[in-house]
């Protein structure tokens, strides 16, 4: 068994005394799976240990946040291991504890003044509001990234206390405001190549989670098409119903090929926008296939209260237009490839892919 799969197998140990629950503004997390996934490490994998994390590999934060998403777990897990704690270390910032949640801010209106000279970490000025931010109440750190007369800034704000607005998705998770007005805190400049790496770690992110439950959707619907009887044989023996899951398969094939490749880039320490774009517009484009054909397989149990099928359809129409849309990302995947001129189109797609 690889380092990977015993992780995996940790998270899940963990995973089975914390069954998902419906999200709701006075229980917006699940506190008690955080402490548990802290207290074993978990919290911390990918950040070398001399900056007060696990150590590991990103493949070993990946599996982590994959066991997470296919197991509905509402924790900040995938923002601040594969997004906020990267960025925070890159840009030579201080990280938090690891048991101290961490999300990430890209959206909003947040702007950025100086206090000190320099161009490396210092202190900043920020104000604006920061929008749809993942974790909002729940995070006790904030990693900004906010615009600057001199270019991107990236910003790591202590929220705790802060007051949000209670907004949420379509799953629950919260997804509030933060209200930024003359806050002080330390940042680091970026260059426009940097921030839009950073942007497409979190569309990544997001396509890590998608790919995940979509592969756990469809595992739930090939073991309840064997399972529910119907005329005196399994949903399964239908030829109608195994085309349904003929075509969840390749969806989810598809998606777990590209979200492979971008992660691969990262690890080369190649900019992975191209093939984080390309995964993210993929994941989100199967979730209509997968969630539509999982929801009609399973009939109407699949939309009660008291069954597992929504936490995770929820949570995928959700994340499909969360850290970019489809349509955003496939601008910037069509405005990359033809960025070096037809001759170079043919190398490119095959480089994404």
């Amino acid at each position: 068994m690889s380092d990977v799969d015993l992780v995996v197998e940790t998270v899940r140990d963990i995973l089975t005394g914390y069954e998902p629950f419906v999200l709701t503004a006075e229980r917006p997390w699940d506190a008690g799976l955080w402490s548990a996934l802290a207290e074993a490490g978990l919290t911390g994998v990918g950040v070398p240990e001399e900056a007060g994390g696990s150590g590991g590999e990103l493949a070993d934060a990946v599996a982590i946040v994959g066991a997470l998403a296919a197991g509905a777990a509402a924790v900040p897990v995938a923002e601040q291991l594969l997004v906020a704690a990267p960025a925070v270390l890159a840009a030579g910032l201080d990280l938090p504890a690891p048991e101290e949640p961490l999300s990430i801010a890209v959206d909003g209106a947040v702007t950025a003044e100086p206090r000190d000279d320099g161009d490396g970490p210092g202190s900043w000025t920020l104000t604006g509001t920061a929008t749809d931010v993942a974790w909002a109440g729940v995070a006790r750190h904030l990693a900004v990234l906010a615009s600057s007369p001199v270019g991107p800034v990236l910003a790591l704000v202590d929220v705790a206390g802060r007051d949000t607005t209670h907004a949420a998705n379509l799953a629950g998770e919260p997804r509030g405001s933060l209200v930024l007005q003359g806050v002080t805190s330390a940042g680091a400049l970026l260059t426009d190549a940097q921030a839009e790496r950073l942007r497409a770690r979190y569309a990544l992110a997001r396509a890590v989670q998608l790919s995940a439950a979509l592969q756990q959707v469809l595992a739930w619907t090939v073991q309840y098409a064997g399972e529910r009887q119907q005329f005196g044989r399994p949903l399964g023996r239908f030829q109608a119903i195994q085309m349904e899951l003929a075509e969840m398969a390749g969806e989810v094939t598809a998606v777990a090929a590209l979200v492979d490749a971008a992660v691969q880039a990262v690890e080369r320490d190649e900019s992975p926008v191209l093939a984080a774009a390309a995964a993210k517009v993929r994941a989100g484009a199967a979730v209509e296939v997968v969630a539509r054909l999982a929801h009609q397989v399973h009939g109407a149990i699949g939309f009660t209260q008291e069954h597992r099928l929504h936490h995770l359809t929820r949570r995928c129409w959700s994340w499909r237009d969360e850290a970019g849309t489809e349509t955003a990302w496939a601008r910037v995947l069509g405005a990359g490839l033809l960025a070096d001129g037809p001759d170079a189109l043919w190398p490119a797609l095959t480089r994404v892919v």
